[in-house]
């Protein structure tokens, strides 16, 4: 299977990973033939990227950090959790469900043999709010583990970062989404969001002081000048910390009806070049050995002219993938060659382009 550009999908394709909705139902089934009404609505629906079958990539598989049992799971509370505080205007929540949802994903991520290939999914636009929560959460629990974290804390932080941002129940869905920029007004109210979330979180008893700090200040920079407290270095959480660099990440990656998605490279030199500044320099690290530049599935062009898509990581060298070439600019290879750019260094990686 590889990653293919919606544009470049040819009609009569077939899906090698279902497409799912913010509910986690299945909208079309791996091996469904897309045709052209297919194709149609899901541009609409905002997924610009599909897994498609290739032969050429036949021996290629790709496995989801958590499964789709989890993730769909998770959505589940994540909306039932905000259903009830815009619904019911309360500040329950079944931590139970928080807590078992959590420690399913801790146990997916320890029994996942690779990380780094992709730690998110393939989302619309209606499907925001519960994918970023889910994805940020696994972010930023590999980093927790990068960081040699106990399971008790992984929980502390897996349940903080999944409600991070619960506080945006109190904003209106206008200025949430937004087009054009916000005024000082909106913007204040959307900071709001954070000290909200904290004290939902806090008002639930069975959550820690420590999960409820995520929510409050998983918006704080390194050097300051974040909110809602402007706090600086270690005097921020360092939960809060970790969430930072898993929430900006995740958010720069994800496309918006207002603006396009970055691709991870370009999120992954964002984070890189913030370090020390947005954030603390020890999680980048962490970050930077952990996630993948380009993630397996990506299309990509290689400097010699070569176009193919990347097939496995090299631990410890996201940047120098194993890269399949199926093409040679334009034309069509006869057999397909395996680059390992931890081997040809004279090799790189020039450009993304899910052909």
């Amino acid at each position: 299977m590889r990653l293919v550009n919606i544009k470049y999908v040819e009609e009569g394709s077939v899906l090698a990973r279902p497409i799912r909705n913010s509910s986690g139902n299945v909208l079309l089934g791996e091996g469904v033939a897309l045709n052209r009404n297919y194709l149609s609505k899901l541009g609409l629906l905002g997924y610009d990227i599909l897994f498609v079958k290739d032969e050429r990539f036949a021996d290629i598989e790709f496995n989801p950090v958590i499964s789709d049992k989890t993730r769909e799971a998770a959505y589940n509370i994540v909306r039932s959790v905000t259903t009830s505080i815009e619904e019911n205007d309360g500040f329950q929540i079944d931590v139970d469900s928080v807590k078992n949802t959590v420690l399913n994903i801790i146990n997916d991520l320890l029994f996942s043999f690779d990380v780094l290939s992709n730690l998110s999914d393939i989302m619309g636009y209606d499907e925001y709010t519960f994918h970023h929560s889910v994805n940020t959460t696994v972010l930023a629990l590999v980093l927790g583990m990068g960081k040699g974290f106990t399971q008790s804390r992984l929980l502390e932080l897996g349940m903080g970062v999944l409600m991070h941002d619960i506080g945006k129940t109190s904003v209106c869905k206008e200025i949430l989404n937004k087009k054009s920029s916000l005024s000082s007004e909106e913007f204040n109210k959307i900071k709001q969001h954070t000290t909200f979330g904290y004290e939902v979180i806090r008002r639930n008893r069975d959550f820690s002081v420590n999960s409820a700090h995520v929510a409050l200040q998983h918006h704080e920079k390194w050097m300051g000048g974040g909110y809602p407290r402007g706090l600086k270095g270690k005097d921020i959480h360092e939960l809060g910390r970790i969430a930072a660099v898993a929430d900006v990440y995740d958010a720069l990656t994800s496309k918006r009806p207002y603006r396009e998605a970055m691709e991870p490279y370009q999120a992954y030199e964002f984070v890189y070049s913030q370090s020390g500044y947005h954030f603390d320099p020890d999680i980048v690290n962490i970050f930077i050995k952990h996630v993948a530049v380009y993630p397996t599935g990506t299309g990509v062009e290689l400097s010699n002219g070569f176009r193919g898509n990347v097939i496995r990581q090299n631990k410890g060298l996201a940047d120098r993938p194993v890269v399949r070439v199926i093409y040679q600019g334009e034309e069509p290879l006869a057999e397909c060659i395996d680059f390992d750019l931890a081997k040809t260094l004279n090799i790189m990686i020039v450009k993304v382009e899910n052909r």
